[in-house]
């Protein structure tokens, strides 16, 4: 082999060898700002740690946990997206953390639209803490959902039926519908309707069934219960039983039960109709012998001896004139 054929082969190998060497030796000169910046990190981790802990805890004490978790991991994250450009400036003294934030202000417009619906709900999540329209161990209602609220998250708020199923609902599906929270206030009212039958006399069946609400357990005594003749409807006069419990879905539950039974009972000692829909048919056979004469046929007419001249249609007064 020639010598400038080996020199040709030999120049790829020296440059390859000559960049790593120039690697190795860029690494050792930059390890102590390496171990600089990484122990920086450990450092801002702890430190970011402690302060996600202080504030978790000022929040509890507060009697606001979900909002205290929510702050907490703001905080940490924060601390640390803080501590990484830091660590970069560190690492690599050319970097400036102002170059570092206007990197991120560029890229935060295509985060902004990558990320809208996490954002949207992490703002939604965030109000909702701070407003506090419900909060956790809250009995709601909202987008057909009903049950007892056991987190909220910076994403969602996790709710638990009453059948013993979770529902995770998005904050922004939450913080722009109608919410009902039925635990809102100490007690809550309930209402019933019951008919009775036209031959009963109104009053006193509201005042029997007044006495049951009045003597039920679980129903409180003020706001007092009430019955209101209500409606005259087919077959029954409607009494509208209202009264005002627990606000909790199970005492509600529980003493309608105990409010219907006793109705029924109450309905039974004192006479009190209940009456059921009712429909009476009337089958008139339009072949008999009697068919149009109004002093013999009785389903559907008047009783009497004059009673009105039968209508006939324009075909049976064609056919008697024919004949």
């Amino acid at each position: 082999m020639s010598t400038d054929a080996a020199a040709h082969i030999r120049a790829p190998v020296d440059l390859v060898s000559g960049t790593i060497r120039d690697w190795i030796d860029g690494f050792y000169i930059q390890l102590p700002n390496i171990i600089a910046g990484l122990i920086f990190l450990l450092l801002a981790w702890v430190l970011g740690k402690l302060l996600a802990l202080v504030v978790r805890r000022v929040a509890i004490r507060r009697g606001r946990p979900d909002l205290g978790q929510l702050l907490a991991s703001l905080t940490f994250g924060s601390a640390m997206i803080a501590a990484l450009m830091v660590a970069a400036a560190i690492i690599f003294p050319s970097v400036h953390p102002g170059d570092i934030l206007a990197a991120l202000g560029i890229g935060s417009v295509a985060v902004g639209f990558a990320f809208k619906d996490i954002l949207q709900n992490l703002f939604a999540g965030v109000l909702i803490l701070l407003r506090r329209p419900f909060l956790r161990g809250d009995q709601i209602v909202v987008q057909g959902y009903e049950g007892t609220v056991e987190h909220i998250e910076s994403r969602a708020t996790v709710m638990r039926t009453y059948d013993g199923r979770r529902v995770i609902i998005p904050n922004a599906d939450i913080y722009t519908s109608p919410v009902i929270v039925n635990t809102a206030w100490p007690t809550r009212r309930d209402e019933y309707d019951v008919g009775i039958g036209f031959g009963d006399h109104p009053m006193e069946a509201a005042q029997a069934f007044l006495d049951v609400l009045r003597t039920t357990d679980g129903v409180v005594p003020e706001p007092a219960p009430e019955v209101l003749p209500w409606a005259l409807e087919d077959s029954a006069v409607v009494l509208k039983l209202r009264w005002w419990t627990d606000s909790t879905r199970t005492d509600v539950v529980h003493v309608r039960s105990r409010v219907v039974l006793g109705v029924y009972e109450a309905a039974k000692a004192h006479g009190i109709d209940l009456p059921f829909p009712t429909q009476v048919l009337l089958f008139h056979d339009q072949t008999e012998e009697s068919d149009g004469d109004r002093t013999r046929q009785r389903e559907g007419w008047p009783a009497g001896r004059n009673p009105p001249r039968p209508r006939r249609t324009a075909a049976v007064e064609r056919d008697e004139r024919a004949e």
